[in-house]
């Protein structure tokens, strides 16, 4: 997989990851604007986790040395 490819498929991880919360909460009918911030918060911190276990299953496949380097480094934080 292209790191453009990549990208986008880990982009709509992370939009899935924010959706399925919203799903299991009854609040993905509801308008932004009236999602409070702890609700916003559970969001990012979905997507943010499912960024952090795609990134760390790329980590581990890539056969590309400096790749694997610039996820520890991404990774490590």
């Amino acid at each position: 997989m292209s790191p453009d490819e990549w990208q986008a498929h880990v982009t709509t991880e992370a939009a899935l990851a924010m959706g399925r919360w919203l799903e299991a909460r009854g609040h993905l009918d509801r308008p932004i604007a009236s999602l409070t911030r702890r609700d916003l918060e559970c969001m990012a911190s979905n997507a943010i986790s499912r960024f952090i276990v795609l990134s760390f299953e790329r980590r581990t496949a890539a056969p590309d040395k400096e790749e694997r380097s610039a996820l520890d480094l991404l990774l490590m934080g």
